[in-house]
């Protein structure tokens, strides 16, 4: 009876972390579906997510201090909870990423609105990311782990010729410099987003082998 308890929390840990990516990864994908159509009713809802965010991550925080309290777990378990409950943290910054770019859509001026035209193509990379790094943790899938972290060189790339791009913009026209700005913030935001996925990854392949890599 205790032991089945015991993998009963263990399980409950795991699909509370599984149903916080899919939520962080939902507000990613609503991120950029309001910055497109500069959507603020939108920009709204991914703010209100953000509660729903913290409270996965307490219980998951509040699950794994009483498995690791009560249970004393050993090897492979102690590796999951420990993990698990660090998977949540970044999940949990991942998030605030996509509430500070529904934030910057809810202050732009609607008059002079403009895009940069590979944005949808980092949100995508960002989103696809996110979703392999959850099957990955899902699976135990380690080599799905590395092969995802490795996006983030491409991410990054993005993100510098981005930047760039913007700059040469602003110097052009000062009339785009305020949304401009806006977006070069939306670009760290999703280059954050990706580092974060990496230490998931980090994360992954720690608690199935006990290997600690650095993948940033």
């Amino acid at each position: 009876m205790v032991r089945e308890r015991y993998l009963g929390n263990l399980e409950k840990l795991k699909q509370n972390v599984i149903t916080m990516g899919h939520l962080s990864m939902q507000m990613i994908d609503d991120a950029q579906v309001t910055l497109d159509k500069v959507d603020k009713e939108l920009a709204d809802k991914i703010i209100q997510a953000d509660e729903r965010v913290d409270n996965y991550e307490y219980e998951i925080e509040k699950c794994s201090a009483d498995l690791l309290a009560l249970q004393q777990p050993m090897a492979k378990d102690l590796r999951l909870i420990i993990t698990s409950y660090k998977i949540a943290i970044d999940l949990e910054r991942m998030s605030d990423m996509a509430v500070d770019i529904a934030k910057i859509v809810k202050n732009m001026d609607d008059d002079v609105v403009f895009t940069y035209s590979d944005l949808d193509n980092i949100f995508i990379l960002c989103r696809e990311m996110v979703a392999n790094t959850i099957k990955a943790y899902e699976d135990g899938n380690v080599e799905l782990a590395r092969k995802t972290a490795e996006s983030d060189d491409i991410v990054d790339q993005k993100f510098y010729k981005g930047w760039d791009s913007l700059v040469r913009m602003m110097i052009s026209s000062s009339a785009i410099i305020p949304n401009a700005t806006d977006l070069m913030f939306v670009l760290r935001y999703l280059e954050r987003i990706a580092d974060h996925t990496c230490n998931i990854c980090e994360s992954i392949i720690y608690m199935q082998t006990g290997e600690r890599i650095d993948l940033n």
